[in-house]
């Protein structure tokens, strides 16, 4: 076994992965950029080197610089956990030319997998069955069309090179297909430095399973069942779980078989994942096709984990040494079933759109670590992994997953409850996640009854993007005790009755009124009044009717109301005069109007468009003086390695354009202006 590797990621994975070789006792060394310097992955490595500026071009896909690290630090092996340079063939290459092991498959099999048209074309001399398509050498725009219009319409354009969700278009009519092709091959020329794309039919309602495999260098190779993948948004995996709902023993023995084929005619070695899509559309019984190969770990591995009861990470460590798989195929098992819910921080009713931050509040479910006893793991009720603490700061530059959130249980229903439960205790302020949006997917009767497939999300839009309700009575009296309680903590002398905040009088009580807004500003204002009545008790009135109030502080954020006869527990998390809510598993956000402290607030001018977040203009798509109609695209922005369309809010007429092809804009830049009408 080695005694140092050097870990080639960042994030989550990199903690992940010094987990298991601290466990080994194996020596980490990790690698940062400028903006990780402080980063938890450093923190959990036993050593760490600066190799460069922010930029992952300028440092975490720097191979000769990483290996040089690896090289003077003593270290062995490398690790490339997922993403960067995990599928670089020339890396893996470069790792053996100096000596080092490369912890994944050999680069012939990163190579071989590594474009997707060469893996379908090998693929289908396997005789694995492939989705109707074409995945050839001739990228003119002309013919591409044609074969798009041969296979027939919708079609996917993917990126040959691709992963991740990115560079990847739907195509419904002919007369889209040349503008969808060339974003594609702009978005796949920055992700993977290779614009090659793929033409295949899109199938309406497909499910997304992919097969874990595992190979030794001794000719081994077994599957360790199944995920589902399915819930995506922007092609992009949301919640994945294993086993996959109303898989048959039959279909997935077939299904890892294939797989085990796949992974033999590469001659692989590691941990890999053969992706399938099964069809259920228009009463098809889910007839399986092979999509790609990933040839590293998976992020939604640890599902896996969770029902084998298996570290894959250490398996991956015991192969790279030269050891045998530590179990054949016969002795898997599964056991229960697990989901996984990836936490973002981004904007769900804003498109998805990425969102940065600090993360200044962070509260998570309690968590059960996992215990090995020899190669058998006991599953816990609740897994995070996470790559970020409280006060670290989500970056622009980076994918702004926050955490994974694992759960298993006996069955799905247990395992379903638990997701719900651990959801509700997530609690996250400073910046937009996507928590409360898994949490009505997760309840939504499309998920919980496994009615799956990769449109979900579309399908099910108004259930999971419901109208924002107007805060109920026990929120506003929530935000109003922690307000209440604040001011009595700083008001000085508590045996002063002048020095008092409560709105003491001397003959009479006083009515206060409070103003808090919804922060959305969507569902509405609120006119709360409070009145002080003596010990500790008040008065709150709300839309004419009242209500006895009482509260109890049980730390910084956590209160018990007792509003009427009702006890109200819940968590309020104050940043200046945002007041974060969270009651019930729901998470609300008002703003209070404070008197003493208005700051002027600069109305929006009309006809401006600001940019959603940092990025690069990578198309203009009008000029100045032209007339738009609401909703037509007016540019196109990259931010977080994906593309993000700015669209016309009402019709009316360019007036100018402020940014060119290329250009940088920081967020809430105006792009452009344009007069309505």
């Amino acid at each position: 076994m080695f005694s140092k590797i050097l870990i080639a990621n960042r994030g989550e994975i990199a903690c992940r992965v010094a987990e298991t070789a601290r466990k080994l006792g194996i020596k980490t060394v990790a690698v940062y950029s400028e903006a990780d310097a402080h980063a938890k992955h450093v923190a959990a490595c036993d050593e760490a080197v600066l190799i460069g500026p922010a930029p992952a071009k300028e440092s975490y896909l720097l191979g000769d610089k990483i290996i040089a690290v690896a090289l003077a630090t003593g270290a062995q092996a490398i690790h490339p956990g997922y993403g960067f340079l995990s599928e670089n063939a020339g890396f893996a290459e470069a790792c053996a030319k100096a000596g080092l092991v490369f912890i994944g498959p050999p680069a012939s099999a990163i190579h071989a997998m590594g474009s997707k048209s060469a893996a379908k074309a090998l693929m289908e001399k396997a005789n694995v069955p492939l989705v109707p398509g074409y995945h050839g050498d001739n990228q003119e725009a002309d013919f591409l069309q044609k074969e798009a219009d041969r296979i027939s319409y919708p079609v996917l354009l993917k990126a040959s090179a691709g992963g991740g969700g990115k560079g990847m278009r739907i195509v419904e009519k002919s007369e889209d297909f040349k503008a969808a092709l060339a974003s594609c091959k702009r978005e796949a020329i920055n992700s993977f430095g290779d614009d090659k794309v793929l033409v295949e039919r899109y199938l309406t309602r497909p499910r997304h399973i992919e097969i874990q495999v595992f190979a030794d260098s001794h000719g081994e190779c077994v599957y360790l069942f199944e995920r589902d993948c399915s819930v995506q948004r922007r092609h992009q995996k949301v919640l994945e779980e294993a086993p996959a709902p109303g898989m048959s023993e039959e279909r997935r023995r077939a299904m890892g078989d294939a797989a085990v084929a796949a992974a033999k005619a590469v001659g692989y070695v590691g941990a890999g994942t053969v992706e399938f899509i099964a069809d259920y559309s228009n009463g098809e019984d889910g007839s399986f096709y092979f999509m790609e190969m990933n040839t590293r770990l998976q992020v939604e591995h640890p599902v896996t984990e969770m029902i084998t009861g298996l570290d894959l990470v250490e398996w991956q460590l015991r192969v790279a040494a030269g050891e045998n798989l530590p179990l054949r195929q016969e002795q898997l098992q599964l056991n229960g079933h697990a989901i996984e819910a990836r936490i973002y921080a981004e904007n769900p009713e804003k498109g998805f759109l990425p969102a940065i931050g600090t993360l200044r509040y962070l509260h998570t479910p309690p968590a059960v670590h996992f215990r090995v006893d020899s190669h058998v793991q006991t599953p816990a009720a609740v897994r995070i992994d996470s790559g970020v603490r409280e006060g670290d700061a989500i970056s622009p530059f980076y994918d702004p997953m926050i955490a994974k959130l694992i759960v298993w249980g006996k069955d799905r229903d247990a395992a379903l409850a638990n997701m719900a439960a651990a959801l509700a205790q997530y609690r996250i302020v400073g910046l937009a996640t996507n928590i409360g949006f898994l949490q009505r997917l997760v309840a939504g009767q499309a998920f919980s009854t496994a009615d799956l497939d990769t449109g979900l999300i579309e399908r099910n839009h108004d259930v999971l993007f419901p109208t924002l309700q107007p805060a109920s009575t026990a929120t506003l009296a929530l935000a109003t005790s922690l307000l209440l309680a604040q001011e009595a903590g700083d008001a000085g002398d508590a045996r002063d009755p002048w020095a008092q905040t409560s709105g003491w009088r001397m003959n009479g009580s006083l009515l206060r009124v409070l103003r808090f807004a919804d922060e959305a500003g969507d569902a509405g204002e609120y006119r709360i009044g409070v009145e002080y009545r003596g010990d500790q008790t008040w008065i709150l009135h709300r839309d004419g009717a009242q209500h006895g109030l009482r509260f109890e502080r049980q730390g910084d954020t956590d209160l018990r109301v007792t509003l009427d006869d009702n006890i109200v527990a819940g968590n309020v998390v104050r940043d200046g005069d945002i007041f974060h809510v969270f009651h019930q598993g729901r998470h609300a956000v008002l703003t209070w109007d404070d008197p003493l402290a208005h700051a002027g607030h600069v109305e929006s001018e009309g006809g401006r468009l600001t940019a959603p977040m940092p990025g690069k203009i990578v198309a203009v798509l009008v000029e100045k003086g032209h007339g738009v109609t609401k909703g037509a695209p007016l540019l196109i922005m990259e931010a977080m390695k994906m593309e993000h369309t700015i669209a016309a809010p009402a019709d009316g007429v360019i007036d100018e354009l402020l940014y060119a092809v290329g250009d940088q804009v920081t967020e809430g830049a105006q792009l452009l202006a344009f007069t309505p009408g």
